[in-house]
């Protein structure tokens, strides 16, 4: 009996745990799928209001674009209604334009016909008063016409011979406008310096017992000074004041600088004077040799021997007619390279070509030649283009010029030569050319006044007008310059001008 409870009693156990268990995964269960509803439920709720949501979201959208479009309507509504405005009112305008043109339209068609019969009785009363005319003037319409058509032949000629002068002063002025533009452009830009051209120069004594120093003992200073510089030295009764004389302005300026660098030292005697001499000749030596190269470098050349750069420099110390002439060589190197520019030639060689082209007076020479062809050979040994020993040798015409380069040196050497200022004459043959400029004018007939102004550029003559006619004037212009150019020398060009005119003087009383 005790074994049965044993095996009832488990059995029992698993049974009532199977049963508990069951009850339990009963109960989870139920909670789960109520849990699961309640989500369900609340899902529901949410998407049904965010139904609600999105619903009210599309309606305002449609309202907000229905107002839109309803506010675009009116506004293209009123703009339609203005255009349409605008439209009838131009329309009204034409409207009253065409209007006022009809009425001119008729107007000037009765203007017209009314002076259609004003020109129908002018012609009845030209013909009375031409028949009248014959009458009383006892010719016929013929023999008037006659008078009439030889009377404007008289006037036809003087206004075809005015027309003739007119037009032949245009072509004149046509024909050399090119050139006078390109001058023009370049001849007034430069200025250069003017010094005296004198082959003595004069030293400031601080008094005249210096002279006696300067002598020495017995002459042996001042042979000294003239023994070591080439130069003579004069003494005379000018107070407080020596004159170095030379034709070597290199020479000249040595003697000149070391004698007031004796003066200021004080020291003169023949050691100190060998001794100054030597230091100012090496300073003179070294300035001509910057001159040369400050030219170069303010030019923009390169590729110079040195030879040719002294050569250059000593231009510095050497004037011609007042004008120095490495300032003239450096005006005429700048003029010919404008004027190349002007005419579309070679500009570099042009400049390089007028900056040589007196190269040959800086050039210590006992030849025979002249400038032009010395300064060939030194450009033939430098290696220079042929061009530009062309140029050089023909800015004279020694040799006939062979390029343009040549031509236009030759041209920039006469404008800086001849520029008024670059190159001054003496006061009394100054006088004398103006006085002769004048007195060539006045020997004409029909001249009263003549005046040369511009220093001596131009000639302006006052004609008496009783006796000269206007077509008379240009006449005696050419013979007056035919006259000049006969009979006078003169750089570049003289203008002249004739004036005519008529004054009436009265006097109210």
């Amino acid at each position: 009996m005790s074994w049965i409870f044993w095996i009832i009693l488990p059995l029992t156990g698993l049974s009532l745990g199977w049963i508990i268990r069951w009850l339990y995964a009963r109960f989870q269960l139920t909670a789960s799928e109520q849990f699961a509803e309640r989500i369900k439920h609340d899902a529901l709720k949410e998407a049904e209001a965010k139904k609600k949501e999105i619903l009210l979201e599309a309606k305002e959208q449609v309202i907000r674009d229905r107002n839109q479009q309803e506010r675009e309507t009116r506004e293209r509504r009123a703009e339609l209604q203005r255009y349409e405005r605008r439209v009838l009112q131009k329309e009204e305008t034409i409207d009253r334009k065409t209007a006022q043109i009809e009425r001119t339209e008729q107007q000037l068609a009765d203007k017209e016909k009314v002076f259609q019969q004003r020109e129908a009785v002018l012609s009845r009363e030209e013909q009375r008063y031409r028949t009248e005319l014959e009458r009383i003037s006892g010719l016929s319409s013929e023999e008037a016409k006659s008078i009439i058509i030889k009377s404007l032949e008289s006037e036809a000629k003087h206004d075809a011979q005015s027309l003739i002068n007119k037009i032949e002063q245009e072509a004149n002025l046509a024909g050399e406008k090119k050139a006078r533009d390109i001058l023009v452009a370049t001849i007034q830009r430069l200025a250069t310096e003017v010094t005296g051209d004198v082959t003595v120069a004069t030293v400031t004594l601080p008094n005249d017992e210096m002279k006696g120093r300067i002598i020495g003992r017995e002459g042996r200073n001042i042979r000294t000074l003239e023994t070591l510089t080439g130069v003579d030295v004069i003494i005379d009764d000018t107070p407080e004041a020596v004159v170095i004389s030379c034709f070597d302005p290199v020479r000249r300026e040595i003697a000149k600088v070391s004698l007031e660098r004796l003066i200021l030292d004080g020291r003169i005697h023949p050691a100190r004077i060998e001794e100054i001499v030597i230091k100012v000749s090496k300073d003179i030596s070294q300035k001509i040799f910057e001159e040369g190269e400050k030219v170069l470098f303010d030019l923009g050349i390169h590729n110079i021997k040195q030879d040719a750069i002294r050569a250059l420099g000593r231009l510095y110390f050497r004037s011609s007619y007042g004008q120095n002439v490495l300032y003239h060589s450096k005006e005429v190197a700048v003029i010919a390279g404008m004027l190349a520019a002007e005419v579309g030639c070679n500009r570099d060689l042009a400049k390089r070509a007028a900056l040589l082209h007196d190269i040959g007076k800086g050039v210590e020479s006992d030849s025979d030649l002249n400038h032009a062809e010395i300064g060939m050979d030194i450009a033939r040994k430098m290696g220079e283009d042929p061009r530009i020993i062309n140029a050089i040798g023909s800015h004279h015409n020694d040799i006939d010029p062979t390029c343009v380069e040549a031509v236009l040196v030759q041209i920039a050497d006469a404008i800086s030569a001849a520029r008024p200022g670059a190159r001054k004459e003496t006061l009394d043959n100054y006088i004398k050319r103006l006085e002769n400029l004048e007195n060539i004018a006045v020997g004409f007939t029909g001249v009263d006044k003549s005046f040369a102004i511009q220093a001596g550029r131009e000639l302006r003559i006052i004609v008496n007008n009783d006796t000269v006619t206007d077509d008379q004037t240009r006449d005696l212009a050419k013979e007056i310059a035919k006259k000049i150019e006969s009979d006078l020398r003169y750089p570049g060009r003289i203008k002249i001008t004739i004036i005519r005119e008529t004054r009436v003087t009265e006097y109210a009383r």
